[in-house]
């Protein structure tokens, strides 16, 4: 019987308990604690100097009543890269291929900024529905589509986020399959090999990037709410 590709991207379990848990505790393991020393390791340095690059470009075009998600979406973005990076090692298992996973992150976070613009300023947050100038003929038709996209935006985040890591996961499969099967003529498989490596370094940057992305478009969702 012949094992599907994609059993790869099914949640695994060990004596009927699912691991998707451990996959999603296992990352805050591996960062460093900070301590109230003088002088931090140079772990903890870089770790603070990213984190304070990543949050003074995130929080650049937000008002200061967005300011205060900067906690959630510095968290969000830690936890996302994290997932996506150690889902590209041998033997594990990315919890973002799940799109239960990435829509239960995205549709709480998306419904608490429309539920803030609506308490806040609903005459500006209703106002995007409706661009100014518009003929009154087309009035209807412009609030049924921009209605449309309102809901779709958490759809668009999750299936984004899982459309990009599970393509990339099975376009390595494959190709490392087929570098094991055309073994015997060592130039063809050397040349396999040498495209999987370069797969694999743009599987790293799409595992960074998606994360970043993904933050980014609830930061703009922010904006116009705020």
């Amino acid at each position: 019987m012949m094992i599907s590709f994609f059993d790869q991207f099914a949640s695994p379990t060990y004596m009927g308990i699912p691991l998707i848990a451990i996959a999603l505790v296992f990352p805050w393991v591996l960062f460093p604690s900070p301590t109230n020393r003088w002088i931090n390791n140079r772990m903890i340095s870089m770790q603070s100097w990213a984190v304070n690059r990543f949050t003074q470009q995130l929080l650049l075009p937000l008002n200061p009543g967005g300011h205060k998600w900067a906690l959630i979406l510095i968290s969000l973005m830690v936890m996302l890269l994290s997932l996506n990076m150690l889902g590209l090692l041998p033997y594990t298992f990315t919890p973002t291929t799940q799109l239960s996973m990435n829509m239960g992150l995205a549709v709480p976070l998306w419904l608490a900024t429309v539920i803030i613009g609506m308490r806040y300023q609903p005459t500006a947050a209703l106002g995007h529905l409706l661009p100014e100038g518009t003929p009154t003929p087309l009035i209807p038709i412009l609030i049924s589509i921009e209605t449309i996209s309102l809901f779709i935006r958490p759809l668009a985040l999750g299936v984004r986020l899982t459309a990009n890591l599970t393509a990339g996961h099975l376009l390595i499969q494959l190709i490392a399959t087929a570098a094991f099967a055309l073994l015997p003529m060592v130039s063809v498989s050397v040349l396999i090999t040498t495209v999987l490596l370069l797969l694999t370094l743009l599987e790293v940057a799409v595992a960074m990037i998606q994360a970043y992305v993904f933050v980014l478009l609830l930061t703009l969702y922010l904006q116009e709410n705020v």
